[in-house]
């Protein structure tokens, strides 16, 4: 789950620069996730899913559902939390640095610090990492890939780029092909367009889309190979409007914020 987060100007311009070149061809077509599925996002703890969930999206720590489209989620352009300590100690050249020289964390997730994508050879030291991850999501069994923060450039305080933030998604999609896996783009719906025809994005994994009026940016990209999460404390409204609107074309999901397991307080899950 991630916060909203503010759109940099010139973007457009950025965007439509990037949409003349197209992505390398794969060499097979991995499987896509069944479309208007019925997901079932687990990202605060794997549990056993309800026998009507098709796909299931987990974090990578985490074993694949068994018979079900398996997702792993891997935070691919921030630490995750818990971790950024021993990764700020192990490749500390590789963090996007405030003025005072400590690594630039996440506002709004401040145990999360920003992976400097900016120059071709970061990224290509950052793909080793994040590269060995999604070949373990492949081991595991996973069938596709949800790399997290695409729009950490965001948040860099003009550190970072557009253009270098595709450039690793890039990256990161030809690997995860390579793989055999799908992968899906996170968010950013001023990248929709980008991340389907440059990038090689193969379906969206998208959070309040509703809420934020940004669902058709994702369809117009990605047709019916979007899935939508709205959550709990934003109320059912944007639930229920979502699934008028376009819950008999995408997979459209109620969770809790803190996405729990089934059987914790607060635990919410619902599909239309």
């Amino acid at each position: 789950m991630r916060p909203r987060r503010p759109r940099l100007g010139l973007l457009a311009l950025v965007v439509a620069g990037l949409l003349l070149v197209q992505p390398a061809a794969a060499s097979a077509a991995p499987l896509l996730p069944p479309a208007n599925g019925v997901l079932d996002y687990q990202l605060g703890g794997a549990y056993a899913p309800a026998s009507s969930v098709t796909i299931v999206d987990r974090d990578r720590t985490d074993a694949p559902a068994a018979g079900r489209y398996s997702i792993c989620y891997v935070n691919a352009f921030q630490t995750q939390p818990g971790e950024s300590a021993a990764f700020a100690k192990r490749h500390p050249e590789l963090l996007v640095r405030r003025a005072d020289g400590k690594p630039l964390a996440d506002p709004g997730w401040p145990d999360e610090y920003l992976f400097d994508v900016s120059t071709s050879a970061k990224r290509t030291a950052l793909l080793a990492i994040v590269g060995a991850w999604i070949d373990g999501c492949a081991e595991d069994g996973f069938d596709a890939v949800e790399a997290d923060n695409l729009d950490s450039y965001t948040r860099s305080g003009g550190r970072l780029t557009t253009s270098q933030a595709l450039a690793f998604a890039t990256l990161l999609t030809a690997r995860a092909h390579r793989a055999g896996l799908a992968i899906g783009q996170k968010n950013g719906a001023d990248l929709a367009a980008a991340g389907k025809r440059t990038v090689g994005f193969d379906f969206a994994v998208v959070e309040e889309c509703q809420v934020y009026d940004e669902c058709t940016a994702y369809t117009d990209a990605y047709g019916r190979q979007v899935s939508e999460i709205e959550y709990t404390d934003n109320g059912r409204s944007a639930y229920a409007e979502a699934c008028a609107a376009q819950g008999r074309s995408i997979s459209v999901t109620l969770r809790d914020r803190d996405v729990v397991p089934r059987g914790a307080a607060g635990y919410v899950n619902r599909h239309c």
